[in-house]
């Protein structure tokens, strides 16, 4: 989601834009091309009412990634998981550089992996070099977040007993 409101900032809020440079890309049938423009409309209105236009993410995003953090200190508190809790402890030195490097030393550690994972995801998209030790870390933190995320996906689904 982060790159669709980056997508729509970078065609200035307007969706007569967005449908014409962005979906018309795609070979979507009418209605489908109706449903992605009514979506991206959607979109665009909550960022004019969230105040994220500029910059930031949008509330709903906000709350998945506060739900994530969560589950994530559920995980590593119970003693149910010791295949997350070494993921976990695998990727903890990445988190701690790139937290050392970044400008928000506060962030916390799941947003520090989904910045890293969209960062690096940025430059892929600007054909920027990145180094074999990025490549490393970014491999180990989605294997990472692939777990956090079948979790999360499972504890919507059928919930998750941690006792």
């Amino acid at each position: 989601m982060w790159q669709i409101e980056d997508t729509i900032r970078a065609f200035g809020c307007s969706l007569p834009r967005i449908r014409r440079e962005y979906v018309e890309r795609f070979d979507y049938t009418d209605e489908q091309k109706e449903e992605e423009i009514d979506w991206f409309g959607n979109l665009i209105r909550m960022m004019n009412e969230e105040g994220c236009r500029e910059q930031g993410h949008l509330q709903i995003n906000k709350v998945t990634m506060q739900t994530l953090i969560e589950l994530h200190g559920q995980l590593l508190a119970s003693p149910k998981f010791p295949f997350y809790s070494t993921a976990y402890y695998k990727v903890l030195p990445f988190i701690v550089e790139l937290r050392n490097r970044g400008a928000d030393k506060e962030e916390n550690e799941i947003e520090t992996c989904f910045n890293s994972l969209y960062g690096v995801m940025m430059l892929r998209l600007q054909k920027k070099e990145i180094t074999p030790n990025t490549e490393h870390a970014v491999k180990e933190i989605s294997t990472f977040i692939g777990m956090l995320s079948d979790y999360y996906k499972k504890d919507k689904e059928e919930g998750i007993k941690f006792e």
